[in-house]
């Protein structure tokens, strides 16, 4: 029988050794690269970049015919003193990507808008990068405020069908999005 106090060194290192793991497989997120807004004939810009690569398991899905959902979430808020932030936009943009076998081909489609692609990494390369996207009206903002804008891609589990769903709750490797990224604007 062991003393009660090698038993306790030896219980935190397997917590320790189990949230090691842990904190290596949540590695596998989504990373922003940059982002920034500007003003141009009369809108407010946004401009994003995240490295975005998904993990075999994510590949092998689209390969067998399951679409993928990724939500581009961006935020602006004006803090105020007397009351909660005021969200002064608050917009959210899904992109579906699926792969087609019969011409070996993925497929991104936004709204009405879609595109194909040859390659995994094209279209990683594609959701990854927005560029010059509209996301309000300069005469919406007031000069010379700070405004705290926050942006995040994740994948979007709850639009997986129902099976896919239930797996995406019990494994990590369904969990694919980036950490909020924020930073202060004043126009």
């Amino acid at each position: 029988m062991l003393p009660s106090f090698l038993r306790h060194v030896l219980a935190l290192g397997v917590v320790a050794a189990f949230a090691l793991g842990a904190a290596a497989a949540r590695a596998d997120g989504i990373d922003v690269k940059s982002a920034e807004l500007r003003v141009e004939e009369g809108e407010v810009l946004l401009n994003a970049d995240f490295d975005l690569v998904l993990n075999p398991t994510l590949e092998e899905a689209l390969e067998k015919g399951i679409p993928l959902y990724f939500v581009l979430e961006f935020e602006l808020t004006r803090s105020r003193w007397y009351w909660f932030d005021d969200k002064v936009v608050q917009t959210a943009i899904t992109s579906r990507v699926s792969y087609n076998a019969l011409t070996r081909q993925y497929r991104v489609a936004s709204g009405l808008l879609a595109q194909n692609f040859n390659s995994l990494e094209e279209v990683e390369r594609y959701i990854g990068r927005v560029t010059s996207r509209p996301v309000a009206q300069a005469s919406a903002l007031s000069k010379g405020t700070r405004y705290e804008a926050s942006i995040r891609l994740r994948l979007d589990v709850n639009q997986l069908p129902k099976p896919f769903q239930v797996n995406a709750l019990a494994s990590r490797e369904w969990t694919l999005a980036s950490d909020w990224y924020r930073w202060s604007y004043v126009p």
